[in-house]
C-alpha cells in the first residue's frame, strides 16, 4: 500500500537511557519511541534535564516540545534495545485501544489486495471463512467497536490483538504488504 510522506505528532517511550547506550562511546541521553499514528520507531535526544518514563506519551511534532530536543533517526526493529522490544507489544496495544474507531474502520473499509487475497486476510488468524463472516456482517451493518466485531463474527480472536500482532510483524520487516506501518529502509537515514 503506497503511502505519502508523513510525520508523527505523539509517540510512546519504549526505552529511556539517561547515560546513553551501553556500547556507545558518547554518554548523551537517548530514548527510543514508537509513533502513535504510523507506529514509526524513532530514536530521540531528550532535552537537557528531561526524564521519560516507560510507556509515557510525549509530543514530537513540529511545535515546541516539552521533553524531546532532537529526533535523531528512524530506526528498525533490530535497532531497538531489549527493554524497548519487551515493551513494544504493550505500547502497540495501548495505541490500538486508544484509537479504537480508527482500527475498527479497518474491518469496515478494507478491500481486496488482488483477485486472490483480501486485505483482512493479512491479519493473523483470518482465513476465507472468517473473511466471509466479516464481510457478511459488515454488509448488514458497519462495526462500531471491537466488542461489536467479536459479538457478530463467531470464533474470531480479539480483533485488537490480531491488529497488534500484524503491526509487530510489519515492524519486524517480514511482510510483503504493509497495512499499518511504512516499511523501514536503511537508505532513509534521518527522520524527515
Amino acid at each position: 500500500m503506497q503511502q505519502e510522506e508523513r510525520r508523527e505528532e505523539y509517540a510512546y517511550v519504549l526505552d529511556f537511557m539517561p547515560t546513553g547506550k551501553s556500547f556507545s562511546n558518547k554518554s548523551e541521553p537517548v530514548a527510543q519511541l514508537i509513533g502513535e499514528e504510523w507506529f514509526t520507531l524513532l530514536e530521540v535526544t531528550p532535552k537537557l534535564g528531561a526524564t521519560m518514563a516507560l510507556a509515557e506519551r510525549v509530543y514530537i511534532g513540529k511545535d515546541e516540545r516539552e521533553k524531546v530536543s532532537l529526533i535523531k533517526a528512524r530506526i528498525s526493529y533490530d535497532d531497538l534495545t531489549q527493554t524497548a522490544k519487551n515493551g513494544l507489544q504493550r505500547a502497540i496495544s495501548t495505541i490500538i485501544k486508544a484509537n479504537e474507531k480508527r482500527f475498527v474502520d479497518v474491518f469496515n473499509n478494507a478491500g481486496p489486495l488482488n483477485i486472490r487475497q483480501h486485505a483482512l486476510e493479512l491479519l493473523p488468524g483470518i482465513g476465507k471463512k472468517h473473511l466471509e463472516a466479516i464481510l457478511k456482517a459488515r454488509n448488514e451493518k458497519r462495526f462500531e467497536s471491537f466488542v461489536d466485531i467479536n459479538a457478530r463474527v463467531s470464533l474470531l480472536q480479539d480483533p485488537a490483538k490480531l491488529i497488534g500482532e500484524r503491526v509487530l510483524s510489519e515492524l519486524q520487516g517480514t511482510e510483503r504488504f504493509y497495512m499499518f506501518t511504512k516499511p523501514y529502509s536503511k537508505r532513509e537515514g534521518r527522520y524527515r
